[in-house]
């Protein structure tokens, strides 16, 4: 087999059961390999060919993994933080058991909602993030006061936000307090800080879109759920 893997390893690093617990499902019969009960946990199966299933649902097991958040306010974009909720407590445990472990990719402030993407494909994430590679993303924003024709201009052919000029971007008002910005960059608070450029103060801030990702309608906020192979694939094509 080109692609040998032990079953209680592929349980694992699909996210879901521990080794051990795949010792139990296996005695327990609730594993098929091929729809055929193994006789033992650390029996192999080909990871690209074999079709493995746990209580009548089919176990898909990737190199990397990747997942759709709609991230709620009051969760901090990171692995850990001793005094903080972060947004990997947000997902089932079987995902917090994925390994290498998921992070997000970017970060979106504490009280910024909307599309977040988690993964352990690094070097994905990188690209995503790269100045270099212009992948855009939209906010749907709320301020305090309202924005004239001139904030918007300013707003899009750049600010300074604390000694960095922003690049330009894209500002559509819904009215004169809400609407959505489009940017490449990833400054940290960029989109806070550029509305106080402007003697303005951001409200609410939800992302909307990351590269060719949209925040699926039908995933509530808090929620999170794996991204399908269109999406995947949607993904990979925001860096090229």
């Amino acid at each position: 087999m080109a692609d040998s893997m032990r079953l209680d390893k592929y349980m694992s690093l699909a996210g879901v059961l521990s080794r051990s617990d795949t010792a139990r499902a296996v005695r327990a019969g609730d594993i098929l390999i091929n729809g055929v009960v193994p006789k033992r946990a650390d029996e192999r199966l080909d990871a690209d060919t074999d079709t493995v299933t746990y209580r009548g649902e089919r176990v898909v097991y990737r190199e990397f993994t990747y997942v759709l958040l709609n991230k709620p306010q009051g969760y901090v974009s990171a692995t850990e933080d001793g005094s903080q909720m972060t947004v990997l407590e947000l997902l089932p445990e079987e995902l917090q058991r994925v390994r290498p472990q998921l992070f997000p990719c970017g970060r979106l402030d504490k009280n910024t909602t909307g599309l977040m993407i988690l993964t352990n494909d690094g070097q994905l994430s990188h690209k995503l993030l790269s100045p270099k590679r212009h992948v855009d993303k939209t906010y749907r924003f709320a301020v305090k006061f309202p924005l004239s024709d001139a904030d918007v201009t300013q707003l899009e052919s750049g600010v300074d936000i604390g000694g960095y000029v922003t690049a330009p971007c894209n500002v559509t008002l819904s009215d004169d307090k809400n609407g959505e910005i489009t940017i490449h960059e990833g400054k940290y608070h960029q989109i806070k800080l550029m509305m106080e450029a402007v003697h303005n103060q951001i409200v609410e801030l939800e992302r909307i879109s990351f590269g060719k990702i949209t925040l699926p309608d039908d995933l509530p906020c808090g929620q999170c759920r794996l991204m399908s192979d269109g999406e995947i694939k949607a993904l990979c094509e925001s860096v090229n």
